[in-house]
């Protein structure tokens, strides 16, 4: 009897502590989709757009690759991924799940590839030819790297996103004077950039090395970005952050993959951030392409072998 009476006891403890743990993920999934919904009518606000005009999804048949490893094709567009315009940025974020680790490859936009039906051209008129998917298919026939999503990030979307992230700015070391073309004056120093002056910064490329001094900011800027929004008080803004910056993106990604991987991406357990840019030192020409303008023709299967290094290791 008494042991009847203990059982029926441990019973009700462990259904209480149960009931208290749905309740708290009930209030934690409704807590979540508030912020979410704040964030996006905050910048739909701003941009005075409809939300249906981003439902629109892209064919993108993409998948793990072979080293279980998910492929996030990135991609900056100043035209809202209007099949017409080039791609800005490209680059591809590598999340592996099982170890928790992030990394980052950059592929300058002039690099001269073969693209799938269309002949060799800069990599960055694969968007305009045939918007993520023919991107997806060029990485892959040259570098034999499976993606799985896509990301067209409009630019101002981005500088949104840093001013509610960062009230107080990204402290970024500026190394020169920067104006040409990015419509601020940044001076040199360390300082705390807002939303339009960083974006201003990773776009800059009118200097000695052009490109590739953006794309070394570029990946800059995204490891200042996971060390300084790091910890759990960012972990619980991640719901308005997404929300802040989807009326700005196209992705087959739904919020649910974003909001795992995020908390990943600012976990203090993270670790550095690893980047590689494409093409690497000593594989590449610079000739002049009657059509094309100046080019990089790089070197498919050194650029290749180093891809799959980097991110095998």
């Amino acid at each position: 009897m008494r042991a009847d009476k203990h059982q029926h006891k441990k019973k009700r403890r462990w259904t209480s502590i149960l009931l208290v743990f749905l309740l708290l993920v009930g209030a934690w999934a409704g807590y979540a989709y508030f912020q979410f919904k704040q964030g996006v009518n905050q910048s739909l606000k701003k941009i005075n757009k409809d939300s249906t005009d981003n439902e629109e999804v892209y064919t993108f048949e993409g998948q793990k690759d072979q080293y279980g490893d998910t492929n996030i094709l990135l991609l900056g567009s100043d035209a809202r991924g209007k099949e017409k315009s080039r791609a800005d940025t490209i680059m591809i974020a590598h999340y592996n799940e099982d170890k928790g680790t992030f990394k980052l490859t950059s592929i300058m936009r002039d690099s001269y590839l073969e693209i799938p039906g269309h002949g060799k051209h800069k990599i960055n008129s694969a968007f305009a030819l045939g918007g993520p998917e023919l991107m997806r298919q060029t990485i892959k026939q040259n570098f034999d790297i499976d993606l799985q999503y896509y990301s067209i990030v409009d630019f101002q979307g981005f500088a949104q996103l840093i001013d509610e992230a960062f009230p107080n700015g990204v402290e970024i070391n500026v190394e020169k004077k920067m104006s040409a073309n990015i419509d601020v004056t940044l001076e040199p120093g360390l300082q705390r950039l807002n939303g339009t002056q960083l974006l201003g910064y990773v776009r800059f490329r009118h200097d000695a090395v052009g490109d590739f001094g953006r794309v070394e900011r570029q990946q800059k800027v995204v490891k200042a970005i996971g060390d300084q929004l790091s910890g759990f008080q960012t972990i619980t803004k991640l719901p308005k952050l997404i929300g802040v910056v989807t009326p700005y993106v196209k992705t087959n990604m739904d919020t649910s993959d974003m909001l795992f991987m995020a908390k990943d991406f600012f976990s203090d357990k993270r670790g550095n951030v690893a980047t590689l840019r494409i093409p690497v030192e000593d594989s590449f020409t610079e000739p002049r392409i009657k059509g094309e303008g100046a080019v990089l023709d790089i070197d498919v299967e050194k650029n290749k072998d180093a891809l799959h290094q980097f991110i095998s290791q």
